[in-house]
């Protein structure tokens, strides 16, 4: 997560780069997965209220959405 905002990263990319990510108040984790208004931890299981209405805004990610679509059109003709 980012700013509140669950986001997907490449694990090389998160390795390779600095990423600002949000990180867990127990244990500093940066796996956090975001659903129904909480957030929770992968790595400690610590829960806490989201902050953020979970939106990602356009100018955040601008063509996240064709890169999405172009993704899910290359893993769905994978699919037998």
């Amino acid at each position: 997560m980012r700013d509140e905002t669950q986001v997907l990263i490449c694990p090389d990319c998160r390795r390779t780069h600095e990423a600002d990510l949000d990180t867990c108040s127990t244990c500093g984790s940066v796996a956090l997965i975001c659903r129904l208004g909480e957030v929770e931890c992968r790595s400690c299981g610590s829960v806490r209220p989201a902050r953020g209405d979970g939106s990602l805004s356009a100018s955040y990610a601008p063509g996240l959405a064709d890169e999405v679509e172009a993704a899910l059109a290359r893993v769905l003709r994978r699919v037998p």
